[in-house]
């Protein structure tokens, strides 16, 4: 069986915006630290997987390097918007495409490719966002988070923030609702008018519908370690029997400590060191690799529409515009 395997490229400036604190509009980064290290954590475990650049980041002369380096290891590169707003679904058509141009101009600056993949921020989704990528040629969205505790983790988030009601009721979207838990939790289609396009959750413990990404599992180690071990591989057991090809989250506060970003310290698993929070992923993605064939999404999705009888150099729903620009376009998953 297969499994995705993507890192969510969310900087400092992004989460800091997100929860109201000042100083975001400089853009602090992390990047120069956290990119090294989880691309040679992914070098040793020879895994390639897919990474979503917030445009904004990659628009930002001092990471080219960080991100370029990204591509250059053969990773794919996922539209991650350009602003990381998480109430993007609440624009215009017309904003939430350009929002998504935009971040595919600037990513492709960078690292010459042009994205086939959209994660909306915060899981962002809307009927409009979906027709966009269609439109635009998107092979599929991977923005579904399917589990029913949306409403609690946005609670936590924003027990420490320092949020207006303005602000507050932009945020009511933060991390999907409760009946997000519903919704499928394994790869399928979608129609829009504009086309179809592939939508790949984040996958949540089958049945259940509790979130299994590693960041959730971070979250358990600093209560137990052998409880969240047991619990991401009870869920990877799961996984097999129900025949659900898990598609994994990782998240760059996985690979820092608190005293690398203090101003962060209100997350999840902050007080842990690096070094033990690097432990914990590497056991977690080793588990994963050890189960399953571990693949960047658009390998998968293009795999599961040849499989159907379809190849789609691009997006299913593509124009051909959209197709003639896949030739001289530089490919790192070719």
């Amino acid at each position: 069986m297969n499994a995705t395997l993507s890192l969510d490229l969310d900087n400092q400036w992004s989460y800091m915006k997100t929860h109201g604190d000042s100083g975001w509009e400089s853009f602090p980064s992390y990047l120069d630290i956290v990119v090294p290290r989880f691309l040679a954590f992914l070098a040793e475990r020879r895994l390639r997987i897919t990474v979503f650049v917030v445009g904004q980041d990659a628009a930002l002369e001092r990471n080219a390097e960080a991100i370029a380096s990204i591509a250059a290891a053969g990773h794919e590169i996922g539209n991650h918007s350009y602003h990381h707003e998480p109430w993007l679904h609440m624009r215009s058509e017309a904003a939430i495409e350009e929002e998504i141009a935009r971040a595919e101009a600037a990513i492709e600056d960078v690292t010459g490719w042009r994205p086939l993949g959209f994660r909306g921020p915060g899981f962002t989704r809307s009927e409009t966002i979906l027709r966009i990528l269609a439109r635009r040629g998107y092979a599929y969205d991977a923005s579904t988070l399917p589990t029913f505790i949306g409403p609690l983790a946005r609670a936590y988030y924003f027990r420490t923030a320092k949020l207006d009601k303005a602000s507050l009721r932009e945020r009511e979207g933060l991390f999907g609702s409760f009946g997000d838990g519903f919704a499928s939790n394994r790869y399928h289609c979608v129609g829009t008018s504009e086309g179809t396009i592939g939508e790949l959750p984040v996958t949540t413990m089958p049945i259940m519908r509790i979130p299994i990404h590693v960041s959730y599992v971070l979250y358990l180690s600093a209560i137990s370690p052998s409880l969240a071990r047991r619990y991401f591989r009870f869920a990877l057991t799961l996984c097999r029997l129900t025949n659900t090809e898990p598609s994994i989250l990782l998240h760059p506060l996985d690979f820092l400590g608190r005293n690398e970003v203090p101003e962060l310290a209100f997350f999840p698993a902050m007080n842990m060191p690096a070094a033990l929070k690097l432990a914990i992923v590497a056991d977690a993605c080793e588990a994963l690799a050890e189960c399953f064939t571990v693949r960047p999404l658009l390998d998968y999705v293009r795999c599961r529409t040849r499989s159907r009888g379809s190849v789609a150099p691009i997006g299913i729903g593509a124009t051909r515009a959209q197709r003639d620009r896949e030739g001289p376009r530089k490919r790192a998953l070719s």
